[in-house]
Formats: C-alpha cells, structure tokens, sequence
C-alpha cells in the first residue's frame, strides 16, 4: 500500500485543498458528507452580499436578480452536476419540504394507485415523509428490507426492487447513495424498473451531489432532489434543489402552494394558478443569503469536472478501506467491497464506537456516529487529503492518544 505522503504528491487535485477554510483545531476532517468545509471565495461572496447587495440595493435587490437566482443557480447545478437542461433544477426549500413537494405531486399524479415503496436503510427524513403522506392520502406502503433481506451493505438491487414493484405502485422514494452504508444505487436500471411497472421515482441525491457523475436527463428520471450543504459547500442549512423532469412540470402540481410558485405573484390576486415550468413548484420568498455559497463549489466543480472529482473519492475511499484492514481489523466494513459500488463515505462497525468518537472530536479528529455502532468516514475529495485519512484512521486504533 502506498504511503499518504506519495499519495497526496501524485495528486492532481490535491491544490485545490488549499481553497478551503481550515482550523488550526482540526487535523483530519472525516465529515464532508454531513458538512463540507467552506470555501474562502464564499467568505468575500456573503460579505459582498451583504455591503453592496442587500446593504445598499435593499429591497430593490429582488428587482435586479434576486428572484431570478434559484433558478439561475439551479441550470448551473444542472450542467455541472446533474445532467440536466436549462428549466428543470431550481434552488429553495429544505430537503424534508421538497421530499414532501415531489411525493404528493407523484403520489396525485397516479390517483388510481395506493401503494408507495421506499426501503428500511433509507434516510430518516425520507421514510418519515412517505409515512405522513401515507397516512394523510390513505395510501399503504411496501417496505424493502427486514430481517430476511440483506445486510444493508447489499443496498437496493434490481432484484429486491422487482419482487416488491406492482401495478399498485404509484411512487418509489430511493436515494442514490445509501446514507449510512455509501452504497451507490444502479439509477438506470432501477427507474426503468419502476417506469416499467407504470410508476414514477423520486430519487434523493443528498450523499451523491457533486461527488458522483449524475445523468438525471440521460437516465429518465422523473424527480429528484437533495440537499446544498455536503458536497456543494453550501454551509449549515443551505437551502436544497429539486429535479423536475420537463414533460412532468405540466402534468404534476405540488401541494405547497406559495405566493412565489404562482403565476403572477406581484398582482396579490384571489385564488392560486401554479407558474408554468419550474417555478411552478417554488412557494415562499427564496433564502438569498443562504443559497450564496454553493455558487463558489458549483464553479469549482465546473473547473475540476466530475469525473475527475468521482476519480479520487474512489481512491480515498479505497485508501481508507485498506488502512481500516490493517489497523481496525476488529471493525466490520459495513459498505460495499467493491469501490464502484459505493459513493464517497464508507462506515466501519465496531461495538464501544461510540465512545470513541468524542474522543476524538475532542483531538480535532471528526468522522460521524451513526447508530447501532458505525463511525462514517465521510471524504470530500477537493478537500481531503491521504494524509487527513491516514491520520484519521490511526486516531481511531488510538483514541486519546
């Protein structure tokens, strides 16, 4: 195995870490795929905002962009990171509020069907919305996963998703990368699965956003969404994007009917007609300030490309996969072996993880907790390094230490 030192000099990407604001407190970042780090650029830009823009132009601001800036940045989020056309990604909202958004507007959009799939290892935000809608539209919902399905590593195959997919079905609710095991579904094939079956797919892209190469367009997805605050720097609560494929926009009408999302929002009027395209599915005032940041990681991935972004968090990944074997040989790789099959975090059980993490929190090393016993190992790759993760994972066989 190579040394961290050798790794990080033969890195084509490794001086693009110097972009970002670090902490002399903190040695080895393991947690991009909760929080990425900020970029220094987005400092001048919320600064700039501030003084000239909102300081200045005051509510004139909303007359000389501002309203236009969700969608604006959302083609730009389109191009870079979504395969996307112009008119189908806008910015605005949390992840949980467009979850909700595109899962009614599915769900309404297949009246004649009551059946909703999502499965047991997904986000907790995902499975708690398709229960509220579940029980607010009387629909039932079809797990997969439980005690006789796979380890969670396995993630949702074609053949787990076959057996529970029926003409019931109206929506299946899947994420791209696992949250806890960084499994990284085959999106393909599974929606032409469920187009198959006559349903539509809402797929959530918060842990694959900006680190995994994502061709909404070319694959024929219906709706996606996913959060700003990971991969995209967008900092703590960025606001989320939505995915609405173009031929859907006039057929589907999302619940949360706002003052923006309406067709002529300045004239006040009496009673609600949606805007045309993706406006149509915005509601209230768009958060400014908090969508500023992702511009600067958006444009950096422009310059990097994808591919190259998706080249190393293979590489990290792998790299921490085999410093885990050599030094956390108790630890169980609750991810898939293969680095293909994964996105750019991996988790690593051990039972008494949990006493390990403050540990090392409190000597500037930060992976997550996630429950039963998991440390996830979260990797940026325009901001990581070798090093960070050798250092990291040493911190783990010695806690304290």
């Amino acid at each position: 195995m190579n040394s961290s030192e050798s790794l990080d000099s033969a890195d084509p990407l490794a001086r693009y870490s110097g972009l970002f604001l670090r902490d002399a407190g903190v040695v080895s970042y393991l947690d991009g795929n909760s929080l990425g780090r900020p970029l220094t650029a987005s400092i001048e830009r919320v600064q700039q905002f501030m003084t000239e823009q909102w300081g200045s132009r005051l509510i004139r601001g909303w007359g000389e962009g501002w309203l236009e800036l969700p969608a604006r940045i959302g083609d730009d989020l389109g191009r870079v990171a979504l395969g996307a056309a112009p008119g189908q990604v806008v910015i605005g909202d949390s992840t949980t509020v467009l979850l909700y958004k595109l899962i009614r507007a599915a769900v309404d959009a297949r009246p004649d069907r009551t059946e909703i799939i999502i499965d047991r290892e997904n986000f907790p935000t995902d499975r708690y919305v398709v229960e509220g809608i579940a029980a607010e539209r009387g629909l039932t919902i079809t797990w997969i996963g439980g005690e006789t399905e796979p380890e969670s590593d396995a993630g949702v195959t074609a053949k787990r998703l076959s057996k529970k997919l029926s003409d019931t079905t109206a929506v299946v609710v899947l994420s791209h990368v696992a949250y806890r095991s960084g499994y990284l579904a085959e999106v393909p094939a599974l929606t032409e699965l469920i187009h198959a079956a006559g349903a539509l797919v809402v797929w959530d892209l918060s842990h694959s956003v900006g680190v995994v190469p994502t061709q909404l367009d070319a694959w024929g997805v219906d709706l996606a969404t996913g959060c700003s605050y990971k991969y995209l720097n967008g900092g703590p609560g960025a606001p989320a994007f939505a995915y609405v494929r173009a031929d859907l926009q006039g057929e589907l009408r999302q619940p949360i009917q706002g003052w923006i999302g309406s067709r002529t929002p300045f004239e006040m009027g009496q009673g609600y007609t949606p805007a045309d395209g993706i406006r149509g599915f915005t509601s209230g005032t768009p958060p400014i300030i908090g969508m500023l940041a992702m511009q600067d990681m958006i444009a950096l991935i422009e310059e990097v490309g994808i591919e190259a972004i998706r080249t190393k968090s293979v590489a990290l990944t792998r790299y921490a996969v085999q410093l885990a074997a050599e030094l956390l040989p108790d630890a169980r790789l609750a991810s898939p072996k293969d680095p293909a099959r994964r996105g750019s975090h991996i988790t690593l059980d051990q039972d008494g993880f949990d006493q390990v993490v403050p540990k090392l929190w409190a000597q500037g090393v930060i992976p997550d907790y996630r429950e039963p016993n998991g440390i996830r190992i979260g990797l940026s790759p325009l901001s990581t390094s070798f090093a960070e993760v050798e250092l990291g994972i040493w911190a783990i066989r010695h806690p304290g230490a």
